[in-house]
This record gives structure tokens, C-alpha cells and sequence, in this order.
């Protein structure tokens, strides 16, 4: 059941709302897809949205801005991959999230198809193929569910991981374990 969210009745502006949500660290995701008449064209985008929502059935999402230039040419496709970024991949992490051409974007960036179509981004922690289930408007967001039509870890079996970047107080880090 879907209802309408209420108006804020808070005493507080966007910058603050952004500000505290900041102190929430996230995984680094670029999702992936496909745009052009034939699925040829590659683009993709940062995300830091996204989220595990299922077990049975294998769900996820994430949440795109309704103004997303890149999430309108890849929804036609109605498939995405999420690509959890590695430590190691703060350069992509910044790429991908800049307001640019989406051709620019995978110039020297190492990458293969994923069995459903996608760019999977080769040094991921883990990527996960998807169709598109559902899109729900959601605020100045859309909400993208996907089905998982398969997935990996450790892409490159090197035993060394998973590694994954960290999205905190508007900049990027390391997790280390404690246990």
C-alpha cells in the first residue's frame, strides 16, 4: 500500500537534513546500464542509495533524481547493474558522479558486459545484475526496484577482500574491521 508522505513540518532547510543524513556512512555504488537504439551506448552514475530489499525474491534498489539525464537513458532498457566500488576506485567513484557526457564517462575505464547486458566495472567489490521490476516516484527521487538476475564477489578470485569505498561527511574512506 502506497500513501503519500507527509509535508515536513520540521524546523529545518535542506542543508541541515543533508548535513545530519551525512553522518550516515554508505557503500559507494556506480550502476550501469545501457542507452542508444541498439543498448549499444554505455553510461552510468554514482550512487549512494542503494539498498538490499529482498531475499525471496531477490530484490534491490536504488534511488536515482527524477532530473537524472543518465537514469532516463538507461530506463528504456529496463536493466542496471550495481557495481559496489572498491577502496581502490575513489577515481571512479568521482567520475561517475560528475554532471558530465556519459561518453566521457568510460573513456579509460576497464569494463565487460554483464550476462544481462550491463557494464560491469572490473576491480568491483561485487556487481549485481538486475531487471527493472518497478519505479515509484518518491520525493525528488524515483525509487528503481530491481529483480537480481545474478551476481558476484570477489570478480577476480583473488582471495584479497571484499574492500569496499565508504561515503561519510562528504568525503570518501576505508572500513576496517574490528572483528
Amino acid at each position: 500500500m502506497a500513501t503519500n508522505p507527509p509535508a515536513s513540518s520540521g524546523s529545518f532547510d535542506s542543508a541541515q537534513f543533508r548535513a545530519v543524513l551525512g553522518h550516515f556512512p554508505t557503500g559507494v555504488t556506480v550502476v550501469t546500464g545501457v542507452a542508444g537504439e541498439a543498448g549499444q551506448h554505455p553510461v552510468g552514475f554514482t550512487i549512494g542509495s542503494f539498498t538490499s530489499v529482498s531475499l525471496d525474491p531477490p530484490l534491490v534498489g536504488f534511488l536515482p533524481q527524477m532530473n537524472s539525464e543518465t537514469w532516463a537513458q538507461m530506463a528504456p532498457a529496463g536493466r542496471f547493474c550495481v557495481n559496489v566500488l572498491s577502496r581502490d576506485q575513489a577515481d571512479l567513484c568521482w567520475k561517475f558522479a560528475k554532471s558530465a557526457h556519459d561518453i566521457n564517462r568510460f573513456t579509460d575505464v576497464e569494463w565487460r558486459m554483464s550476462p544481462g547486458g550491463a557494464p560491469i566495472l572490473e576491480r568491483a567489490v561485487a556487481w549485481i545484475d538486475c531487471t527493472v521490476a518497478e519505479v515509484y516516484e518518491m520525493g525528488d527521487h524515483f525509487f528503481v526496484l530491481g529483480a537480481v538476475t545474478a551476481l558476484e564477489a570477489d570478480a577476480n578470485n583473488d582471495g584479497d577482500g571484499p574492500h569496499p569505498l565508504l561515503f561519510f561527511k562528504g568525503g570518501l574512506g576505508r572500513f576496517l574491521a574490528e572483528s
